[in-house]
């Protein structure tokens, strides 16, 4: 209680100091995340007047639920990039192997279930055989399916070593920040915000693990008798929980976007048909449409609804084949596409800075362009490459984004838009 107390006391010091400024992350796995702290790292050196670990809100979906964590406990997206990029953090060793070790303790528990479920099928037949029929009475034999390949538990434990160093906490309630991650009530389909009042007793690790159950990949998590999965099941970004805490400038990020083969900036190795790819893109490309779909609604009602709140939102372009292609238990494929996310967000600050620069600064922050303007820059520094020399075709493509860039500056001059979104 005296906790509960210290933290409504924090909330109410910070309504007084608006304007608010919150962080919205979307899920999207390993990936998501891995994208996530690329561009988190480039919005951390290039806004001047920004502190990521110092934000008022945090709203984290599934794997974003990760990272939103590690900076409302003051952990930088460097530091975290050191962590679950370089794994070479001495201070909390990340092994990626923790997400792929099989759910033993669910195997156990379904295959114990078999012998009476086979029993009471069997019965079921027989009390009525012409009704049923066998595949009647075997149906409630998928009930030993297993709800998870993986066991999620080690997420838990890495997040409970690495809060319990000191300046951390893994109490919602002992933050300086407000922190929501979100998860999806598997029996209510209702979307919860743990760490709201109710729920800000559940250990913050806790409350990921819940918010990353991905339904088939990891078994849902057990809460208070409640059984949670991903919470991207309901939304993609859930911006309006930070909205509606009076947040007036929202950054978000959505790192999973549909591919379009077709464009011609889609590197020459992917297919021009995604059904060449087989499943595995089949399946990302329609997950990562009615995802997307999603978000794009929820960005409109957005507007509506909070009309004072600008919203800027960072993602993949549509011919984004590195992020669509890349396999991320990789080590290698990990740090190129930090990398690349790194890059692509300075890029996409220097292109958008007139329609940036002025809604930023309505918050107090300002847009760093010699930062953006040093090509040396790189986030994975010892393995980065050297800029080629700039050929012809190289100086036209920039001549032309600088000639568009010209011309989006001029249509502002009749007035700067409310939120910017790709």
């Amino acid at each position: 209680m005296i906790a509960t107390r210290r933290r409504l006391a924090r909330q109410a010091t910070r309504r007084t100091t608006l304007p608010r400024v919150g962080l919205a992350l979307a899920g999207g796995g390993p990936l998501g995340a891995v994208y996530e702290l690329g561009t988190l790292a480039a919005l951390e050196e290039s806004l001047e007047g920004l502190d990521l670990t110092a934000l008022d809100v945090y709203v984290g979906v599934s794997a974003g639920g990760f990272i939103a964590a590690g900076l409302a406990n003051g952990v930088t997206p460097a530091e975290m990039c050191r962590i679950f990029v370089e794994s070479n953090s001495h201070e909390a060793p990340f092994d990626p192997a923790v997400l792929l070790r099989p759910a033993f303790r669910e195997y156990a528990q379904r295959a114990a279930s078999v012998p009476p479920l086979l029993l009471a099928a069997f019965w079921s037949y027989l009390s009525d055989p012409l009704g049923r029929g066998v595949y009647g009475a075997l149906q409630r034999l998928g009930r030993a399916i297993p709800t998870g390949v993986f066991d999620n538990r080690g997420i838990d434990r890495f997040l409970k070593h690495a809060f319990a160093a000191p300046g951390r906490t893994n109490d919602f309630r002992e933050l300086r920040h407000e922190l929501y991650l979100i998860a999806t009530d598997l029996d209510t389909g209702a979307a919860v915000e743990l760490g709201a009042p109710g729920t800000e007793h559940i250990p913050i690790s806790t409350a990921v693990r819940a918010s990353a159950a991905l339904p088939g990949l990891f078994p849902p998590v057990e809460i208070e008798g409640h059984h949670y999965v991903d919470g991207a099941l309901k939304k993609t970004l859930h911006a309006s929980v930070a909205l509606k805490r009076k947040v007036r400038l929202l950054l978000a990020i959505n790192p999973l976007v549909p591919f379009d083969s077709r464009l011609p900036r889609a590197y020459a190795d992917s297919p021009k048909r995604l059904v060449d790819g087989g499943l595995p893109a089949v399946l990302a490309q329609t997950f990562r449409s009615m995802i997307h779909s999603r978000m794009q609604v929820g960005m409109q009602r957005y507007e509506t609804d909070y009309p004072d709140a600008d919203i800027v939102l960072f993602q993949p372009n549509r011919d984004d084949a590195d992020m669509f292609f890349t396999n991320i238990f990789s080590y290698a494929s990990r740090r190129r596409l930090a990398e690349h996310a790194y890059q692509k967000t300075r890029k996409e600050l220097f292109e958008r800075r007139h329609e940036l620069g002025p809604l930023l600064a309505r918050h107090g922050i300002t847009i760093r362009l010699d930062v953006l303007a040093d090509a040396h820059r790189h986030l994975v520094r010892r393995h980065a490459r050297r800029r080629a020399p700039l050929d012809a075709k190289a100086a036209v493509d920039r001549l032309a984004r600088s000639l568009d860039d010209l011309e989006r500056w001029l249509a502002l001059r009749a007035g700067t838009p409310r939120a910017f979104a790709e």
